[in-house]
């Protein structure tokens, strides 16, 4: 049971403080509601220019990294599609520098062309080392765009192209900073062994005077029902040829969701998975294969990728794949499997929740969502899943139709 006391400052910041009497530590944790999904087609990548800007320092506060580190904290960020998360983890007695430093920058970061330019060229180096120069780095760029044609999830977080970044003006990053990074768009979750009132005073002295905002209300376009299978080859120069089957799928929200989150578990998650027995222990067929979904907010993918061993064809792996994906459409798992699947989940699940910081982060997300207290419900949700709802979402998600099948095919270097 995570437990957890929320409240709301008036110019709209959400606060949700998880008390932990067993650690020295505490963390300071803001979920922006905004993500790639947010961004104009033709100005993607601004959501990850901003996890770099914001660390550019702000009006008042020219270095963010160094008070932190001299006050025993470490820090990071990270961007997706559907949100942006900074947080800070040190000493309890030092949390307000964190409080400091993060209350700064969102009420006045620093915009200044050297700022700018430094984080943009960060993020273009970023750009062609991770997805350009790297083996199998773009697959994401060319398999979102093929399994989504109106949703803005058809472009990766990085960006569609790099000419977006390289021409984003000082006024276009003013624009979406002030749109997005405000207190009625965020939600800040403290950990660590305090007291509520104690929590209520460092929030409302650090961040009581910031304008409100607005927050971001979405009108995005609805991704229509996919009813034909799509396929891609490329060509590149990788170790070998590669696959990425992504069929779609349920929203974060949906009853089913976590019921597919299984059905994936089953296909792929380990050596004793369906697939991994199948294609790679018995026949051989790949020297990898991995089964997840994207756990999207809106509606998601599931993932079959892998890796083809020497010799073997496409249209092999093709074969072989969709035969034992039909078998698991055409009977039920047996309680044994699911069990060892569950306990799979279970630990993991317990073993996320060890840390101070996971359980931070998982509860912003799961206010993002609705509702905190959900956090505490997740488990039961998993457990009381049953072999007829894993054969129910296989036979609703595993269709030819709703599937996109990108195909990495491996060319000789020069």
């Amino acid at each position: 049971m995570i437990n957890y006391e929320r409240f709301e400052l008036e110019n709209g910041l959400t606060v949700l403080f998880h008390k932990d009497e067993t650690t020295p530590m505490a963390v300071v944790n803001t979920l922006y509601n905004v993500g790639a999904r947010d961004e104009k087609e033709a100005q993607t990548g601004f959501a990850h220019l901003f996890e770099h800007l914001m660390f550019g320092g702000s009006v008042n506060i020219s270095d963010f990294d160094t008070p932190l580190q001299l006050a025993g904290g470490e820090n990071n960020a990270f961007t997706s599609n559907d949100i942006t998360n900074y947080y800070d983890v040190l000493p309890k007695q030092n949390i307000e520098t964190a409080l400091w430093l993060e209350s700064d920058r969102m009420l006045s970061l620093a915009f200044t062309d050297k700022s700018l330019e430094v984080q943009r060229s960060v993020v273009i180096e970023e750009f062609k080392q991770r997805y350009l120069n790297q083996p199998y780095g773009d697959v994401w760029l060319e398999l979102r765009p093929l399994a989504y044609k109106v949703h803005p999830y058809k472009w990766a977080t990085i960006g569609k192209e790099l000419k977006h970044i390289e021409d984003a003006t000082m006024e276009d990053v003013k624009a979406f900073f002030q749109k997005f990074y405000c207190p009625a768009n965020a939600i800040l979750t403290i950990a660590g062994n305090f007291e509520l009132e104690e929590v209520k005073s460092f929030v409302k002295k650090w961040y009581g005077d910031i304008p409100a905002g607005i927050k971001n209300s979405r009108n995005l376009p609805k991704e229509p029902t996919q009813t034909e299978y799509r396929e891609k080859t490329i060509e590149r120069k990788v170790p070998t040829d590669a696959f990425y089957y992504a069929f779609k799928m349920n929203d974060r929200l949906h009853p089913d969701f976590y019921a597919s989150d299984t059905l994936s578990d089953s296909l792929g998650r380990d050596k004793s998975s369906r697939l991994y027995i199948s294609l790679k222990k018995e026949q051989q067929l790949a020297s990898s294969i991995n089964a997840y979904i994207m756990g999207s907010i809106e509606d998601g993918l599931l993932v079959i990728s892998g890796k083809l061993n020497d010799g073997v064809s496409f249209e092999e792996l093709d074969t072989a794949l969709w035969k034992e994906l039909e078998k698991v459409k055409k009977n039920v798992l047996e309680e044994e499997e699911l069990t060892r699947i569950m306990n799979k989940i279970r630990t993991s699940k317990e073993f996320q929740e060890q840390g101070v910081l996971n359980r931070s982060m998982s509860l912003a997300m799961f206010e993002l969502l609705g509702d905190a207290s959900q956090i505490n419900e997740e488990s039961k949700a998993y457990q009381n899943i049953t072999p007829q709802d894993i054969q129910r979402v296989a036979k609703n998600i595993l269709q030819k139709e709703k599937c996109s099948l990108l195909k990495v095919k491996a060319i000789q270097n020069d």
